[in-house]
């Protein structure tokens, strides 16, 4: 009997999957939407009115710093809103995000990758990996920091950064002008 009645509820009842009480909207990050705010103004100040093009280069990381500038673009985050989009292709970046610390076999591609960037192209060294070579440093498969191979214009340390430091250090890497 009771089985008729549950069956009867899942096919007739009603199609709400969540009670109205239940949902509640995300909290916002009042340092990040001011931190926001600002880089939006510097691009725009800089850039014209069009969005700063970030390649992102995995140069022997452990994806953890990749996890953290991949959740900018998710809908909690959405840098696009301040005028920051990811590129596919180097020859469209102005800014290289490189993340970990370079391994022997992909130390010519990221060489690549930056000749392959306009100029001036700001180079910014995402987390411990990438600023010296972390954990990895003494190993005999790195060479090191980003630094060894092309140069650095921005560190954000972490391991790996969060999203509020990565912004912070966009905003700095913008602000320095020295590049």
């Amino acid at each position: 009997m009771k089985f008729f009645q549950l069956l009867k509820i899942l096919l007739f009842g009603p199609k709400v999957t969540e009670n109205e009480k239940t949902i509640r909207e995300f909290p916002v990050d009042d340092q990040f939407e001011a931190v926001g705010q600002e880089l939006k103004e510097t691009i725009k100040r800089l850039y014209g009115g069009r969005s700063l093009r970030i390649r992102a280069v995995d140069a022997g990381s452990t994806n953890a710093e990749e996890i953290e500038f991949t959740a900018l673009n998710n809908a909690y985050y959405d840098i696009d809103r301040f005028g920051l989009s990811f590129v596919a292709s180097p020859r469209h970046c102005d800014m290289l995000f490189v993340s970990g610390p370079v391994t022997r076999n992909l130390e010519n591609a990221l060489k690549t990758t930056y000749e392959a960037a306009p100029s001036p192209c700001i180079v910014v060294a995402l987390g411990d990996g990438a600023i010296d070579g972390g954990i990895w440093k003494d190993s005999y498969a790195v060479v090191g920091g980003v630094d060894k191979v092309i140069p650095v214009h921005i560190r954000i340390p972490g391991n790996p950064p969060r999203p509020i430091e990565i912004l912070r250090g966009v905003l700095g890497a913008l602000n320095q002008k020295n590049f």
